[in-house]
C-alpha cells in the first residue's frame, strides 16, 4: 500500500495558502486492511477512513459510474487494483486532482500544477457533466482563489448543464448549502459571476433576474429565496 496527500490540502500547499484539512488516498490496500491497521471506517457508499491516532480521512481509490439524476445518482468501485490516476480522474477539476506522496513527490496526471501556475480553473475530463453539483462548485472556487478564471471549454459545459435541466434534481437544501459556502468566500460576488454567465442565477431565480430585480415567487426559486 501507498499513501498520498490529496485534493485541496496539495492545492492550497502549492498556492502558499493554509491548509484546513487533509485528505488522504491509500493505493493498493483493502478495507480489511485497513481495519486490521487500527483505521475506523465511516463510508456507507465507499470505503473511508479514520485514521487511528490524528482521525484525518483516509479513503481507498475508487472510480465511479453514472446510473441515475444528481449528485446522488452514481456507483462506486473500489478494488487494490484502482489506481492513483483512474481516482484522480473522477475528480472535478484539475486543480483537485494532484497528489504528493510521503516523500513530496507531486503526480499531477491531469496539469493541474500547470493551470495553477496560469490561474486557471478547468474540469479534468467530461465526466464533469454528470455531476450538476460540480456547476455550484465551479463558481465557488471563482470566489475564492484571486485572479483565477474559468477555462471557456468548462463554462461551456457548465452551460450545457443548466440547460439540461439537471440541476434540477438536486435538493433546494444542497443548492442552499452550496450558495451559503460561496457567501463566504474572499470575493463571493464572482460566484454571482459565474451564476449569470452558465445560466444558474436564471435558473433558481428566474423572476429574480427576468423582473428587475423582484422577489422571485414560482417553483424552486421561491423555496430558495425563503430560505435565504
Amino acid at each position: 500500500m501507498k499513501i498520498y496527500l490529496v485534493g485541496g490540502a496539495v492545492r492550497d500547499k502549492i498556492l502558499g495558502i493554509p491548509i484546513k484539512d487533509r485528505d488522504y488516498l491509500v493505493v493498493g490496500s483493502s478495507p480489511e486492511e485497513m481495519i486490521k491497521l487500527g483505521y475506523k471506517p465511516i463510508g456507507k457508499n465507499f470505503p473511508v477512513f479514520l485514521h487511528p491516532k490524528t482521525n484525518e480521512e483516509y479513503a481507498l481509490p475508487r472510480t465511479e459510474k453514472k446510473v441515475g439524476k444528481g449528485y446522488h445518482g452514481f456507483e462506486f468501485f473500489t478494488s487494490p487494483s484502482v489506481t492513483l490516476e483512474e481516482d484522480l480522474m473522477r475528480r472535478d477539476i484539475t486543480i483537485n486532482a494532484i497528489a504528493e506522496d510521503e516523500n513530496g513527490n507531486i503526480y499531477d496526471p491531469y496539469n493541474g500544477v500547470e493551470d495553477i501556475e496560469k490561474k486557471v480553473i478547468r474540469h479534468v475530463s467530461d465526466a464533469f457533466t454528470e455531476d450538476p453539483l460540480r456547476v455550484f462548485r465551479v463558481a465557488r472556487f471563482f470566489a475564492r482563489l484571486e485572479g483565477f478564471e474559468i477555462h471557456k471549454d468548462t463554462q461551456e459545459l457548465m452551460k450545457k448543464m443548466v440547460s439540461s435541466g439537471e440541476i434540477a434534481s438536486l435538493s433546494i437544501e444542497r443548492i442552499l448549502t452550496e450558495i451559503l459556502k460561496g457567501l463566504d468566500e474572499r470575493y463571493a460576488d464572482k460566484m454571482f459571476l459565474s451564476f449569470s454567465d452558465s445560466g444558474v442565477l436564471k435558473s433558481i431565480f428566474p423572476d429574480f433576474v427576468e423582473k428587475n430585480l423582484s422577489p422571485p415567487n414560482l417553483g424552486l426559486s421561491n423555496s430558495i429565496y425563503s430560505l435565504l
